[in-house]
């Protein structure tokens, strides 16, 4: 296994479709919801198994000393084996080199048992995701 970015067209191309496949389109969006401005600023982690992708998120800068990961996904089909452990370890790891002392996330209501479960402390509601999905601030101080 190994955790790197996206390096070339179909790489990118199967990183923003597992993004849009897990994340927006059960909740009826189109194909281009799934990107925003900080696609071109933030450090973009895909776990590859055997040239297979099979988990996804995206680490921004929030603030000094306080990293952000975003658009955490794990393909549907291998769920409960341990990728979105992994993903989340690889980028508080890069975090970490980046010199910050916090991640912070807003999780989605049934993500919020693997969170806690690798560390994370729930903070607070934070927003309705298209006034349909709540979400919760987390963080975890290393």
């Amino acid at each position: 296994m190994e955790v790197r970015s996206p390096q070339t067209a179909e790489e990118w191309e199967a990183y923003y479709d597992l993004r849009y496949r897990i994340l927006r389109e059960p909740l009826g969006k189109p194909r281009g919801s799934e990107r925003n401005d900080g696609d071109a600023t933030g450090i973009h982690l895909a776990l590859y198994e055997n040239g297979q992708l099979r988990a996804i998120a995206r680490l921004d800068q929030a603030e000094p000393k306080v990293s952000q990961t975003r658009f955490v996904a794990v393909d549907n089909t291998i769920r409960g084996r341990g990728y979105g452990r992994i993903i989340m370890e690889a980028a508080e790891k890069k975090s970490k080199e980046m010199g910050n002392e916090k991640m912070i996330l807003h999780a989605r209501d049934y993500a919020l048992e693997f969170y806690v479960k690798i560390g994370y402390t729930t903070i607070d509601k934070s927003y309705k995701l298209f006034d349909v999905l709540q979400h919760y601030f987390m963080e975890k101080v290393y």
